[in-house]
């Protein structure tokens, strides 16, 4: 009965928590919240981890007429399309250096620019090749390894075979 109580209870709380978690995160962008309603906020990058060449999105809050986002990463400025939230999509240097990356971002209603530091992750390439499949055919060490287990599964077999015909016979 005391389990039941507890988990009742356990479950109030959560649900009482994710209620009242919406309300604070949309008060956060409004005037008079912790952010401000005037200067570009909340960079986000998906995906926060890319390989070197990928494609990644930019949002911005605040930046309801576009603007573009830079970053030493990128092949080019990004062009952020007017909206809530302002969004762009940027392309990964393929010679980019793996490690993290900042984006700055400059809102056309001249407002100052927003940086966020350490927004993604640039990881190196997966090297491409063989996969230790370099020689043609079998090599002599794969000979042995494979008649010495054909071997012991025919003795095994044999065996097996034998104790199972003698069995028989009582």
């Amino acid at each position: 009965m005391r389990t039941t109580r507890a988990l009742a209870a356990s479950v109030a709380a959560v649900a009482a928590l994710g209620l009242a978690a919406p309300a604070a995160v949309a008060r956060d962008g409004m005037p008079g919240g912790s952010g401000s309603a005037v200067s570009p906020s909340n960079i986000v990058a998906l995906p926060s981890v890319i390989a070197r060449g990928g494609q990644l999105t930019i949002t911005v809050d605040n930046c309801a007429h576009g603007g573009t986002a830079t970053s030493p990463a990128f092949t080019a400025p990004v062009t952020l399309s007017p909206g809530s939230p302002a969004r762009g999509t940027a392309t990964v240097s393929s010679t980019a250096n793996p490690g993290l990356y900042s984006i700055t971002v400059n809102c056309t209603n001249g407002r100052n620019p927003l940086t966020r530091d350490d927004a993604f992750t640039v990881i190196g390439g997966v090297r491409g090749g063989l996969g230790g499949s370099s020689s043609n055919g079998a090599t002599p060490t794969d000979m042995a390894i494979g008649g010495g287990l054909v071997a012991a599964a025919a003795i095994g077999g044999g065996v097996f075979w034998m104790r199972r015909r003698s069995e028989k016979r009582i």
